[in-house]
């Protein structure tokens, strides 16, 4: 039995955990000290010296510097290359991670948003490492019958360890109707997890009905993408619908129809909205009907692709193109392939919008930073021989906050721009 795990960095391995990265990965272990005891709990063996520089999977571990600098407290998992995830840094104070600790979390996550949302608003409520609460992912969903559905995602050992704690100051501090998990990522069998969903406690529907920027939205906890919503374009749906009044829109990659409908609501005058998928594009047609949109919003089901292509054959224009889609790169090995898909996504938007036009694009893959965004809307309007006038960089929402060092948590980039 062994307690007190100390982990101790290779040489020079500590800076980006200094600068706030909150993993350490396998490689950058020297070795591991623990304070060893019998089976009747009697001190035995002091600091003995762990082989393969392993602890049990879910032990709270200690970690520090090869100097000996302490950089934090956290849970150790062997079958991960994210060997240890951080849940506090600082000076050691044995911190206890009991019921009190996680009320704490929680209430401290819902206090951050409540700067900018209101407990009748939808809104992310836990942002795993980002809120200090590593693989841990909270979404809040009011519904129009004003009943609070919390939906949760635990993918990775640090939160799946503290399953029961998290749920019940989940509970105590939301005090929700009802608790959706959606644990199916494949992350989680990285973690060596098996996958996990369904509802948490008592059943209900889970189809439910949000109000978000008084556009109302039916969505699928159960089989929609990730959490069910992407609740993370809330503000920029808002700005990208303010410049729709009169215009025809193409929503393109429209999941549930989010931007399209936001841009009916503002008196666009036709929108299609196009996604490859026949879900989305039956979930698109509901939320039309929800909103009265009649005739005014069109799904199509369609590849994006092609879809861009065969307008520009047929010479059809647009005065807004929304361009959101999926992350095209999930790793950093294939940032070219991404950077070539972006390019082409909005070169030919570019082609198809009406002079003076506006161009919403948007990527969501943290791999492809920012800087390198900006660089594929740069070629793509040279190739498309068009100027663009750049009006508004904007990023995810503030219940998605960016931790410094961990650029991870900075991974949407939507900018808004004037194509002439």
């Amino acid at each position: 039995m062994m307690k007190n795990i100390r982990v101790f960095l290779n040489a020079k391995e500590e800076d980006q955990i200094k600068a706030g990265f909150p993993w350490i990965f396998d490689n950058e272990i020297g070795f591991v000290k623990a304070d060893a005891y019998d089976d009747k709990g009697q001190h035995s063996i002091v600091q003995s010296v762990l082989k393969e520089t392993k602890a049990p999977d879910g032990s709270i571990v200690q970690v520090f510097s090869k100097s000996g600098m302490y950089l934090g407290t956290g849970v150790f998992n062997n079958t991960s290359k994210i060997t240890v995830r951080l849940l506090t840094r600082g000076k050691i104070e044995n911190e206890q991670f009991n019921q009190s600790f996680f009320d704490k979390k929680i209430q401290d996550a819902l206090d951050l948003r409540l700067h900018y949302f209101s407990l009748e608003d939808s809104f992310r409520l836990v942002f795993a490492e980002a809120d200090f609460l590593p693989g841990l992912i909270v979404e809040h969903y009011r519904t129009i019958e004003n009943r609070t559905i919390l939906v949760v995602q635990f993918l990775a050992l640090a939160c799946e360890k503290f399953r029961k704690e998290i749920i019940n100051s989940l509970r105590s501090v939301i005090k929700p109707y009802g608790i959706y998990e959606r644990s199916d990522a494949s992350v989680r069998e990285k973690e060596g997890l098996e996958l996990s969903t369904g509802w948490i406690g008592g059943e209900s529907n889970p189809l439910i009905t949000i109000s978000e920027n008084s556009v109302l939205l039916q969505i699928d906890l159960a089989h929609g993408q990730k959490t069910g919503y992407f609740l993370d374009q809330k503000f920029n749906r808002k700005a990208a619908a303010s410049l729709c009044k009169g215009k025809r829109v193409l929503d393109a990659f429209s999941h549930v129809g989010a931007f399209g409908l936001h841009a009916f609501s503002s008196g666009a005058r036709e929108v299609v909205c196009v996604d490859i998928s026949e879900e989305a594009s039956a979930a698109i047609t509901v939320n039309a009907g929800l909103n009265k949109a009649g005739s005014s919003v069109r799904a199509v089901c369609a590849d994006v692709f092609d879809y861009l292509k065969e307008a520009e054959q047929k010479g059809e224009k647009f005065d807004v193109i929304i361009l959101d889609p999926p992350a095209f790169t999930k790793s950093a090995k294939d940032i070219k392939k991404a950077y070539g898909g972006y390019k082409e996504i909005n070169l030919r938007a570019m082609k198809i919008l009406s002079p003076g036009g506006i161009l919403v694009t948007c990527s969501c893959s943290h791999f492809f930073d920012a800087n390198t965004f900006y660089s594929v809307l740069d070629h793509a309007s040279s190739d498309a021989h068009k100027n663009l006038q750049i009006l508004e960089k904007r990023f995810a929402a503030p219940d998605h906050p960016v931790l410094s060092g961990y650029s991870k948590s900075e991974y949407l980039k939507c900018v808004i721009a004037k194509i002439t």
